[in-house]
């Protein structure tokens, strides 16, 4: 559900697999794989990946927790 304005908030914005490639500094074809293989925190809508800012920022805070 959007706010009445019209705004989404940052965390709940929805990035997309260049988007996630340039936060996470990595290849768009590690996005791509990470995201196929049920990794990363993604839905495919049609042929396309998207993902929360919420849910990556998650999933990177998980990952340093395993270090």
């Amino acid at each position: 559900m959007f706010p009445a304005n019209g705004m989404v908030s940052a965390d709940g914005e929805i990035l997309t697999v260049m988007d996630v490639a340039r936060f996470l500094r990595v290849p768009k074809s590690t996005v791509y794989k990470l995201a196929r293989v049920g990794e990363l925190p993604a839905s495919k809508i049609g042929k396309h990946w998207r993902f929360l800012r919420r849910d990556i920022h998650e999933w990177m805070h998980s990952r340093s927790q395993q270090a």
